[in-house]
């Protein structure tokens, strides 16, 4: 069984069979369980503050420039679970950025970090979960991940990085990401996938 912990922003714990991963810590919650992997989808203060979390004797803190050299995005396995970096960009976040698909557990799950719209989109498949920022500041606006969601067409699709971040959750947006997949997760709740 894997568990999801929505911490708020674009921070999550993902607890699986065989693993503890922090993605992109930052938000207030609970960072309590000792991590075996925290990945970083960039430098951005609001993404990548990892003195929140504790690692275990083995554990790794991997962040963009480890799965991205500049010209080819990377997969890397560690057990029962493969991290694949893919794009993100926009106007804002033009460079160092990545999104992560995580398999593990029979699971596919699209982190999309800080993007916009981009073309690999269209190539994720199977995907079960896609957590999809929409602030409309620093990234996508609500419609524009909706149409994302469309096209990547996963089983779920999640608002996420509704708000600027000194804001813990803005549901006002939450509530205008309108794919037919939609399913909200609040901050500080955890959900089995």
């Amino acid at each position: 069984m894997t568990n999801l912990l929505y911490l708020g922003h674009g921070s999550f714990r993902l607890t699986t069979p065989s693993a503890v991963i922090y993605i992109d810590p930052f938000a207030s919650g609970d960072y309590s369980v000792p991590a075996d992997l925290v990945l970083v989808t960039h430098e951005h203060y609001d993404h990548n503050r990892v003195d929140l979390v504790t690692l275990t004797s083995g554990g790794k803190i991997l962040r963009a420039a480890d799965f991205f050299d500049g010209k080819n995005y990377m997969s890397m396995t560690f057990g029962e679970l493969t991290v694949t970096a893919v794009p993100a960009y926009n106007k804002n976040h033009k460079t160092g950025c990545v999104g992560f698909v995580i398999e593990t557990d029979g699971l596919k799950l699209y982190f999309a970090g800080d993007t916009s719209t981009t073309e690999y989109m269209s190539k994720l498949k199977g995907v079960d979960y896609a957590f999809l920022p929409t602030d409309g500041i620093y990234n996508m606006n609500a419609a524009e991940a909706s149409k994302c969601a469309q096209i990547i067409g996963a089983r779920f699709a999640v608002p996420v990085h509704t708000e600027r971040p000194e804001e813990n959750y803005n549901r006002g947006v939450a509530a205008k990401f309108d794919p037919p997949n939609k399913l909200i997760v609040l901050p500080g709740s955890e959900i089995t996938l």
